[in-house]
């Protein structure tokens, strides 16, 4: 797990230096096997080593580290259980947190909606670390890699953590797109059906060997 934890370690800080989380709000998580190696809680990332990270079973017994895991492991673990994630990056990000203020969606504002697996549900709002907060996010996952929380953030999986990180990324991209041009008129969507032909396109997208 030595290698995972230095990833989480430097995404963690790659997440706040570009403003998707602020202090040591968010957290990150990736699994090898039957275990998970996730950021502990309340830890500035600035400070962070890769011996503070956790790691956990997926039950959520501590198999190594001193630090307590993040509040939201209990989130973590049900992407691990019923989602079946290989890594979960959670924001604090602004635009997101902003239109989750406004919408139940993301609206279809922009194709890349396309890699997160299609419309973006805003899972309705439960306090942080709750089994609450845990069910109303799976649910807003069936058949996607994203959520946003409502009043809270982002989530999303991936099979890597740099898919994750790229994902939040670009649901985060997605959210500030729709807010620019919601604040000067009605933003145009894309119908499901244009949505549908562009995953059939990236089914064929970029190098093949």
């Amino acid at each position: 797990m030595d290698a995972i934890r230095t990833e989480i370690v430097e995404r963690a800080r790659a997440l706040v230096a570009d403003g998707l989380v602020v202090g040591t709000a968010g957290n990150l998580s990736a699994r090898e096997g039957d275990l998970i190696a996730v950021t502990p809680t309340g830890v500035d990332y600035a400070a962070m080593t890769p011996a503070d990270v956790v790691v956990v079973d997926l039950d959520g017994a501590v198999v190594e580290g001193e630090l307590r895991p993040t509040s939201e492991l209990p989130l973590h673990l049900l992407c691990y259980r019923r989602h079946g994630a290989r890594a979960v990056v959670h924001t604090h990000s602004a635009a997101a947190v902003a239109l989750s203020l406004l919408r139940d969606d993301v609206p279809l504002v922009h194709y890349q909606t396309a890699v997160l697996g299609g419309r973006i549900a805003v899972a309705e709002y439960a306090p942080f670390g709750t089994d609450e907060l845990a069910a109303n996010v799976s649910a807003a996952l069936t058949d996607r890699s994203a959520a946003v929380m409502r009043h809270h953030g982002t989530l999303v999986l991936g099979d890597t953590l740099a898919a994750a990180d790229t994902g939040a990324r670009h649901l985060e991209w997605l959210c500030d797109v729709w807010l620019r041009a919601a604040a000067v008129g009605t933003p145009r969507e894309l119908t499901d059906d244009q949505l549908a032909d562009v995953t059939r396109r990236f089914a064929g997208y970029g190098q093949r060997s």
